[in-house]
């Protein structure tokens, strides 16, 4: 560890024992301060709207690879259990006509 670090971690430790020596901290009341509903809903979609602008979102290209990738796949998957599910209803009707 270099000096730069061991300084840092001192004043950490300082900080943390003012702290302790201050004692608990009040704890903020939200019943003290009441917010309208409408003000809720704004803060919510102000909010909303600023984490859309941290979103990485994808290409036209992409997307539509994305796209055609999953109906492909959805395409396939639907197939095999229709598949699954007629051999399988096939073979219990035989089965139940042979012991009949």
């Amino acid at each position: 560890m270099n000096r730069e670090m061991r300084r840092l971690q001192a004043k950490e430790e300082e900080r943390a024992k003012k702290r302790r020596a201050e004692g608990p901290r009040p704890k903020k009341s939200s019943q003290g301060e009441k917010v309208s509903f409408f003000q809720r809903v704004k803060k919510y979609f102000r909010e909303v709207k600023q984490e859309l602008k941290k979103v990485a979102w994808p290409s036209r290209e992409e997307l539509t690879t994305y796209s055609i990738v999953v109906f492909g796949v959805t395409t396939i998957l639907t197939l095999v259990v229709f598949g699954l599910d007629w051999a399988f209803n096939r073979a219990v009707i035989n089965v139940l006509e042979a012991i009949t």
